[in-house]
Order: C-alpha cells, then structure tokens, then sequence
C-alpha cells in the first residue's frame, strides 16, 4: 500500500511539472495536438499507477518523451504560418456577409445545429445577430455582432430546413406542415433542396438562405395561437 501510494505521489508531482510547462491554456483553448498530448499523457501515468511490476521509470521517461515532442511541436508551430496551418488548421469563417456557409460547416464536420448551439453559447439567438461567425483552430467560436440589425426578435428562432431537409419535430412546434413550408419556398423562387438554412421566430420572421445566395430576411404566416 505504501509502495502505490508513493508511486502515486511521483507520478501525479511529474505530471504536475509537466503540465505546467506545457502552459496555461484551459482544455477549450488547447489545440488539437496538445489536447491528443495530453490524454496521450494521463493514460501513460495510469499505466505504472496501477501496475506495481512495472518498473516507475519507464512510466516516467515515456511521459518526459511525449512531453519534449510537445515541445517541438509548439517550436514548430511558431516558426511560421504554413507549418502552424498544418499543424493546427486554420480558422473557418461559417458566417459571412452572405449568411450561414453550410460548405465551410461540412468540411469541419459541423451541422447548422451545431452553429446554433455555438451561438446561443456566445448570446446570440438569430443567424444575423452577428456578421461573422468565425470557428477557432481550438473549435471555440468567434462572433461579430451585426451593428445594422434594429429589431430584436421576442422569441427563440427554430430551424425548419436544414440543408435541404425539413426539421419535423420543429415543424410541429410552429403548428404546420411540409406542404405549407414547400408553398413558402417556392415563393422565394427556390426549392426545399436548394434550401440551405430556414428558421423561423414566434413573429414568423424568418431567415431564408438559399444556396449560393445571399441570406434574407422575410416572413411567415403564422398558424393563429401558435407558440413555444
């Protein structure tokens, strides 16, 4: 018992240490790499902490080792822009002056759910609260408040199309159909698969994006009494 709680005592102090050189940052602001390092670190501590009959240094010298290749890669990463690129990635714009950029959410492997998430998150509730939404290389999001929007919204926004498809359980919530949102849609000019984001708000304002087109702003009738 006293051997294991030694052991234990070694092994938490070294990583301690170590962890405190590897930096300040929180676990959101950590980059992919150091996050992996990390987890890569605890699991190599567990290994020794639990087996006696592994000798304490091995557990030891392999932390050290995965704690110096953190330390060439942060070199790396600050000795210039492509290399910090391929190392991190880079930020992705999935608001911009347009609307919602479905394209960049899918190549971060992201929903239009997961953006509206991110957004109440930030305090924001309508897709053009903000100008420009910007996702982190530590998947934290940034977000520019629109300055040119006057109205404030008196109810939560629900997403009724997303990337072509009709959210139903939403669709319900305002009390109508995928008939009556199809009619909506085509007068927009548009069609439900051309339609890449539409939500609605307890006014029936509704943010329309289509693909490839500037978002817009219009409105919805509707059904009398409906509300959430």
């Amino acid at each position: 018992m006293a051997v294991n709680f030694v052991r234990t005592l070694i092994l938490i102090i070294t990583l301690m240490v170590l962890m405190r050189l590897m930096g300040k940052r929180e676990i959101g602001e950590m980059q992919p790499y150091e996050f992996v390092i990390t987890l890569i670190i605890a699991d190599l501590a567990c290994i020794p902490m639990a087996d006696v009959s592994i000798p304490l240094t091995y557990g030891i010298v392999a932390i050290i080792c995965v704690f110096l290749l953190h330390q060439i890669l942060v070199i790396l990463e600050q000795s210039g822009s492509i290399v910090r690129r391929i190392i991190s990635g880079k930020p992705s714009v999935v608001i911009n002056q347009n609307g919602v950029d479905v394209v960049e959410l899918r190549r971060n492997n992201l929903g239009v759910d997961d953006l509206i998430e991110s957004l109440r998150t930030a305090g924001y509730f309508t897709f053009d609260d903000v100008s420009y939404a910007i996702y982190e290389t530590n998947g934290s999001l940034s977000a520019m408040p629109n300055t040119n929007k006057n109205n404030v919204s008196n109810s939560i926004p629900l997403l009724i199309v997303s990337e072509g498809k009709i959210e139903y359980h939403n669709l319900k919530l305002i009390d109508s159909t995928k008939e009556k949102i199809e009619r909506f849609i085509k007068k927009q000019n548009c069609t439900l698969k051309k339609t890449e984001v539409l939500t609605i708000d307890g006014d029936g304002r509704v943010y329309f994006k289509e693909k490839n087109k500037k978002y817009k702003i219009t409105k919805f009738e509707l059904k009398e009494g409906a509300s959430w």
